[in-house]
């Protein structure tokens, strides 16, 4: 039997995402963002979720750019640390040792630690709720060679991405290779 829960923000798991931007002066500014996700793939398009009195929301609404930018699970305090603070006091990548790169296709900077970066233009903004979710058409994704397989795609297992869980604000690490998609279902297809 199930028990209701209530309306909650409850889709697991929700990503951990370091979204770069910087503001009108230059300066770098990371955030930590869970509420995004790929929205279309032609064009390559992802979507974060901001709410509007957030240092990032002025950044990217000026720049028009930003950066995803995706942890292993080596850099979890890292990106906890930047979803902490506001980037308007405090120089996030001078405190946690993060260095920052200008990104190519966008003004923004990227974290070269992190093992994953997708470079954004703004394309869409919508109000949804307490939130503007802001839509960005992908211009590049850049990844370290070390977590991309024989095809030159990243691989989640070398990536070691971090997993959230929204409502206990619990961080979790990615588990082992269920199968491969779009050939597990086969069985069901001719029945």
């Amino acid at each position: 039997m199930k028990k209701s829960l209530g309306a909650k923000p409850i889709a697991y798991p929700a990503p951990v995402w370091v979204v770069g931007s910087y503001d009108s002066s230059g300066k770098p500014n990371l955030m930590t963002a869970a509420w995004g996700g790929i929205c279309c793939s032609n064009p390559p398009s992802i979507t974060i979720s901001l709410r509007k009195g957030r240092y990032t929301f002025q950044c990217i609404k000026e720049s028009k750019g930003f950066t995803v930018n995706i942890p292993s699970e080596k850099y979890a305090a890292e990106a906890d640390y930047v979803g902490m603070v506001s980037g308007k006091d405090v120089d996030k990548f001078a405190v946690t040792g993060l260095t920052e790169e200008k990104a190519e296709f966008v003004d923004a900077p990227y974290v070269k630690e992190f093992p994953l970066i997708l470079e954004c233009t703004l394309s869409q903004t919508h109000k949804v709720g307490v939130h503007i979710q802001f839509i960005g058409t992908i211009l590049d994704v850049k990844a370290d060679e070390s977590v991309l397989g024989d095809d030159d795609l990243p691989l989640l297992d070398k990536i070691k991405p971090i997993l959230f869980a929204p409502v206990s604000y619990s961080y979790y690490r990615s588990g082992r290779l269920l199968g491969t998609a779009f050939s597990m279902g086969d069985k069901f297809k001719n029945q």
